[in-house]
């Protein structure tokens, strides 16, 4: 159930080490939670833009966090079922330690939305942070860090590389355009010399025809 009477201007932020240190932990040993704020929720039974509206956050807020139960790929396996009905979360990079005190406390993974089927999916801008707790944070109890991940959901915006690129092209455009202005007043002048010399050349023709005629009277 959603929780009520969040505070006006309440944000989620916690840190990698408060996500797994204590909203995992709990949820794998059954401990109640103080906050009843991440849902649970199959997300590989969803699709990214489906899940905005399964969060227990403000639809402002612009990433998500829920609990997942790990669905396993094959029966006896260890790798992870992460395909939807519209495409499939692929991991990129490699998983990085999350530590506490000195110590590891868990892994997070980091998976982008393929939409289609491998391998010719098509990358999206969906995001998600898999948080997975280190087996010696279990207190001994056996198969519970895999029972639950916890993962935070996000898009991400168009890159700001290629915002520079647009700049860059705008930029020179521009400067394009500028020289060819400064081409045309360059015409313009050299086109008004010679206009100028056209006119007193006339000028001239005119009075020495005056001179003459005034001569042969």
């Amino acid at each position: 159930m959603a929780p009520v009477g969040l505070p006006p201007g309440f944000r989620f932020h916690p840190t990698d080490e408060e996500l797994v240190n204590y909203y995992l932990k709990r949820k794998v040993h059954g401990l109640s939670i103080e906050l009843d704020i991440i849902p649970e929720v199959d997300l590989y039974k969803c699709e990214p833009w489906e899940l905005a509206e399964k969060s227990y956050l403000p639809s402002r807020d612009p990433e998500w966090y829920f609990f997942g139960p790990r669905d396993r790929k094959y029966p006896n396996g260890c790798r992870t079922n992460r395909a939807t009905r519209a495409g499939y979360w692929k991991s990129t990079g490699k998983d990085r330690s999350i530590n506490y005190q000195k110590r590891a406390i868990g892994m997070k993974k980091t998976l982008v939305f393929y939409q289609g089927r491998a391998p010719q999916g098509i990358r999206s801008n969906w995001v998600m942070h898999e948080y997975r707790i280190e087996e010696s944070e279990c207190n001994n109890t056996m198969g519970v860090q895999d029972s639950y991940a916890l993962c935070r959901v996000f898009k991400k915006n168009e890159p700001i590389d290629e915002f520079e690129k647009q700049g860059e092209c705008s930029t020179s455009q521009a400067k394009g355009n500028q020289e060819q202005v400064t081409d045309f007043e360059d015409a313009g002048e050299s086109s008004g010399v010679n206009e100028n010399d056209k006119d007193n050349s006339w000028m001239q023709f005119i009075v020495e025809d005056l001179w003459c005629s005034n001569k042969t009277k």
